[in-house]
């Protein structure tokens, strides 16, 4: 039996898989609420194929709980943030986590961290507290570093396809766990060392940054310059040996926006490029803000409660707010004592910021000029409502729309 622990965007989905693939498994969080709401049938976020996938883990009899279990096997799957100041991982999630299942776990069996952790924070944080409280990691406790490599709104399909890797101290014990993670994946499974694993997720979340920081850097130059980024990006794409991305308002997520900080916490005297891309990146709600008040002088609109954010997720087409470009655009006007701007997405029913509409057609009867800070499959089908619309767009939702503002 697998107790996994942690029922978040990453842990839910990993619980539900291994159930649904015939692993006995107990899900359990801290979080009351969340726990009640699985145990009432209900999914806690919208994914694709998520509720699919739970009616077949509760058709296979998973169950969720409060309570540690007692078990051979251990996932753990809590989040991992990072202090804003030394840009360090603040592992006490992981910690806490370990000293529970330590309050229950027989001896002989395997902790499986699944949270994203910077390079060393087994050997820094974990291992100390396990022989702390008095277990000889190797004979009463295994240790093993899992981490996940999917993206929202496309968990299902990428835990079942992405490879993955497994550190371990012991190689047997890495070939178990890489056995119970075959009982779902169809990808390859590399078995290596803990702090290798460690780094290499951190690793490819760093190169994706530092790349998405590339094209937003260059928006900036020929945004200076009067130039077409787009265009530019396009001609030069078609070289075979370059790829350059999509410029954007910001990164967000839990993954690109805050991994590449570990190296930069840990390493600051080496890690330059990857500090200044991290900063380019954090740049972009701010430029965006310019942006806008550069386009309101354009066209004459000096009321700033005409103006609407589209978008509060992170990205298209799902409900992750986490880091999310918008909410830091907002998080800077505040910083400026100005008033928010007027928000509205169509995935985000709760309330989470001011201003915040839950009608399209309401928010856009209330503004002039809309800013795309999403490029969610709702507005591209319904773009005829944003006639007579000033429109920033800075997803390119809008392509084959005259007049349209970009980055």
């Amino acid at each position: 039996m697998v107790n996994v622990i942690g029922l978040g965007y990453i842990g839910l989905p990993t619980a539900l898989m291994l159930s649904s693939h015939g692993i006995e498994v107990i899900g359990t969080d801290c979080n009351n609420t969340l726990v009640d709401t699985l145990n009432a049938g209900h999914t806690t976020f919208k994914e694709k194929g998520l509720d699919m996938l739970f009616q077949a883990a509760v058709e296979a009899n998973i169950k969720f709980t409060t309570e540690y279990q007692r078990t051979d096997t251990y996932i753990i799957s809590v989040p991992t943030p990072y202090d804003k100041f030394t840009k360090k991982v603040d592992a006490k999630f992981v910690v806490e986590a370990v000293k529970d299942v330590l309050k229950v776990a027989p001896k002989g069996c395997t902790v499986v961290i699944e949270s994203t952790i910077s390079p060393g924070t087994i050997d820094t944080f974990v291992r100390p507290q396990i022989e702390k409280d008095g277990f000889e990691i190797g004979q009463d406790i295994n240790l093993v570093h899992a981490p996940e490599r999917i993206i929202p709104g496309n968990m299902v399909y990428e835990l079942l396809h992405n490879n993955r890797t497994i550190g371990a101290d012991n190689e047997k014990i890495g070939e178990k766990i890489k056995d119970l993670y075959s009982s779902f994946c169809q990808g390859e499974i590399v078995v290596t060392d803990i702090k290798t694993d460690e780094m290499t997720k951190v690793v490819e979340n760093t190169y994706r940054a530092v790349n998405i920081a590339f094209a937003n850097e260059l928006a900036k130059i020929c945004r200076y310059a009067g130039m077409d980024v787009y265009e530019i990006i396009k001609i030069c794409n078609m070289h075979p040996r370059v790829k350059i991305l999509q410029p954007g308002p910001g990164v967000g997520g839990h993954c690109i926006s805050v991994d590449p900080w570990f190296l930069v916490g840990d390493y600051p005297r080496i890690a330059k490029v990857i500090d200044e891309a991290m900063k380019t990146n954090d740049s972009m709600p701010e430029f965006v803000l310019n942006r806008i008040y550069e386009i309101m002088q354009k066209e004459g609109i000096k009321d700033i409660s005409r103006v609407g954010l589209y978008g509060l997720t992170y990205k298209e087409n799902v409900d992750d707010i986490r880091e999310s470009p918008t909410l830091q655009l907002l998080e800077n006007q505040r910083r400026h004592l100005a008033p928010e701007l007027k928000v509205y997405d169509p995935l985000i029913e709760k309330n989470i910021v001011a201003n915040q509409y839950h009608d399209f057609d309401k928010f856009l009867t209330d503004i002039d000029l809309i800013v795309i800070m999403v490029g969610h499959d709702q507005i591209k089908q319904q773009l005829d409502k944003l006639k007579g619309k000033v429109i920033f767009d800075t997803r390119r939702a809008c392509q084959g729309i005259d007049g349209v503002y970009q980055l």
